[in-house]
């Protein structure tokens, strides 16, 4: 029997802010599974910062991209049962006919298989323990590689990613300062255990909050943020810091780059080791960390929290509030 199901297609690529029109809802009928496939139901959709720049380079008439965690219903693969909960990259669709294996980033890789010992709520597996918590892993501790008693410096510091990197690199013994933007999100921060947050769009000056909150200089940058914020942490970074470029949201949208000045011969004379990375690098490397991570949280010693919307048809606002910061942590959408 043929299944109905509803997709986000890519009409036009985004010009500025994300533009709804851009996106269209669509209807249409999957054919029945063959030998080695199976069939999925979407039950939560995750969106991401990443989403925006990806799709300037993809061809319209894609289903737009994303990760989903999903429901096995009918299945004609031995690895996959009805009931199963998976978590693949299927995009913005209610129902996708899968063999098992998904692409991250040019890498090939199975569709994941939710194991109750570590997800015991499904939904982390689009956040905390999923692609986001695998970014905050292994882009803080391989890039870094923290040193018990450094400084960091994480921006969008109350994010899925930001918020996990700040808590991580106070297990291993590290001085934690983050920067978001809103008041609330500051609190949130500082009961996560930072050792000092800050608004971004209240202070006077984020070279002066820099340096009162690191007076012995920055040892690690994890930015999410790019632009004017990249620059002005560089200029306060110690000999040999380290810096990793997860993101680039404030740069995002611009229709028109920004100028800043030079950063190299920052780089040069502090000798900084500045990387960038994609984390399906690490794709083979994913379970170690979500392992890791899941007793860190039984332990409490990791929190987390998810900003839900409500709704397929709601799936564009979600995204769209990610430039504007509505979200707390990790956005997702419950279908």
């Amino acid at each position: 029997m043929a299944t109905k199901i509803r997709k986000y297609v890519l009409r036009s690529h985004f010009s500025g802010f994300p533009q709804r029109d851009a996106l269209e809802i669509v209807e249409e009928e999957l054919p029945p599974i063959k030998d080695g496939e199976f069939l999925c139901e979407a039950q939560w959709i995750s969106v991401d910062p990443y989403m925006r720049p990806y799709t300037s380079r993809l061809p319209l008439g894609i289903t737009m991209i994303g990760t989903q965690v999903a429901k096995v219903v009918e299945s004609k693969n031995d690895k996959y049962s009805p009931g199963d909960l998976v978590s693949s990259n299927f995009g913005w669709v209610t129902h996708t006919i899968s063999d098992g294996v998904q692409q991250w980033g040019g890498k090939q890789g199975p569709v994941l298989k939710l194991d109750p010992a570590i997800h015991s709520s499904p939904s982390t597996a689009l956040g905390v323990l999923g692609m986001p918590g695998a970014t905050s892993y292994f882009g803080f501790l391989e890039i870094c590689q923290p040193k018990k008693g450094e400084t960091l410096v994480v921006n969008g510091g109350a994010g899925a990613v930001g918020s996990l990197v700040g808590q991580i690199a106070k297990l291993k013994g590290c001085r934690v300062v983050g920067f978001a933007g809103s008041d609330a999100k500051v609190k949130y921060m500082l009961d996560l255990g930072f050792d000092a947050a800050y608004n971004y769009k209240t202070v006077e000056s984020l070279d002066a909050a820099i340096k009162e909150s690191c007076p012995n200089g920055v040892d690690l940058f994890f930015d999410n943020v790019g632009g004017e914020f990249f620059e002005v942490t560089l200029s306060n970074m110690n000999e040999f810091g380290r810096v990793s470029v997860c993101g680039a949201i404030s740069l995002y949208n611009a229709t028109e780059k920004p100028k800043f000045r030079s950063v190299s011969e920052i780089i040069l004379f502090k000798q900084l080791k500045v990387e960038g990375f994609i984390v399906a690098r690490w794709l083979d490397q994913w379970p170690k960390a979500f392992k890791e991570i899941s007793e860190w949280i039984k332990e409490g010693k990791v929190k987390y929290d998810e900003h839900v919307t409500e709704g397929f048809d709601n799936m564009f606002d979600a995204f769209a509030g990610l430039f504007t910061g509505d979200n707390t942590g990790k956005a997702i959408v419950k279908i």
